[in-house]
């Protein structure tokens, strides 16, 4: 386990610790404390032990009904970064502050627009297999990303996802059709541009794979590249300025955004 991954892992620990030392300072026992929560006891009993990583709920409710005066809620959003893959924790916490941002998708759908039967779906179908718990904390983890959507002010933010990728029905068709529906709805915000990359298009700035441009408040420009499990963050200059120019006439390349909303409202129709 790398460094990073240990900090995190004691994050956890230590928040179980916190829960523990408050519970038994109120005299409750795990399944009293879970009753007055809402959760089970096996659920207070894993977080306790470092086991189970607690969703936002849970630490706001314990926060409350311990009367801890925020020594849990200040821990949430540290132990909300364990909730993802350690490759990919740095990404989400700059994606989380980002004023822009800017995807490009070959493979699947961005997790940013995924709806929980996808993204459900895509780590269903991962080799080898993902635990269940797992699985539920990464969806959860996915769905939270998606707060960038609803954050003020209102961030930039483009996508251009190959139309092949549009046309995979992963989960079943039932699935597909609901999101490309929430494709198309996001479409429509004001801070939103969604492009479809044709895939009779003769001429292509982004051969090598799927990216990711993100800039910061303070006015950082970084690019993120993910594959398999293998991810990093480009802070250089001349590297970001390189994913730019691709970008950028991956844009021009792309069907407009209204033309791609078109051909998205096209292909719900299809099945």
């Amino acid at each position: 386990m790398t460094a990073h991954g240990e900090s995190e892992t004691g994050v956890i620990r230590c928040f179980g610790q916190q829960l523990r030392l408050l519970r038994t300072s109120r005299g409750l026992t795990r399944a009293e404390l879970g009753a007055q929560l809402g959760y089970s006891e096996d659920m207070v009993t894993s977080v306790e032990l470092g086991r189970r990583i607690p969703k936002p709920d849970f630490i706001d409710r314990a926060d409350v009904v311990l009367e801890a005066g925020g020594l849990l809620t200040v821990m949430k959003e540290e132990v909300g970064r364990a909730r993802y893959p350690a490759f990919f924790r740095d990404a989400a916490r700059l994606e989380a502050e980002a004023v822009e941002l800017h995807v490009y998708a070959n493979q699947a759908v961005p997790g940013l627009l995924q709806t929980e039967e996808y993204a459900r779906a895509v780590f269903d179908a991962r080799r080898p297999l993902l635990d269940e718990r797992v699985i539920s904390e990464r969806v959860a983890a996915r769905l939270a990303r998606q707060e960038i959507f609803d954050r003020r002010p209102l961030p930039t933010i483009s996508f251009v996802i190959e139309e092949t990728v549009l046309r995979r029905p992963i989960g079943g068709w039932s699935i597909w059709r609901g999101q490309l529906e929430q494709i198309y709805l996001r479409g429509q915000s004001r801070n939103v541009e969604m492009q479809v990359m044709p895939t009779e298009v003769v001429e292509h700035a982004a051969l090598a794979g799927p990216f990711t441009l993100i800039e910061t408040l303070k006015g950082q420009r970084i690019a993120y590249v993910e594959v398999q499990k293998e991810s990093r963050l480009f802070h250089e200059r001349s590297s970001v300025r390189e994913y730019e120019e691709q970008y950028g006439i991956l844009r021009a390349q792309a069907l407009t955004p209204r033309e791609s909303l078109q051909l998205i409202e096209k292909l719900q129709g299809e099945r």
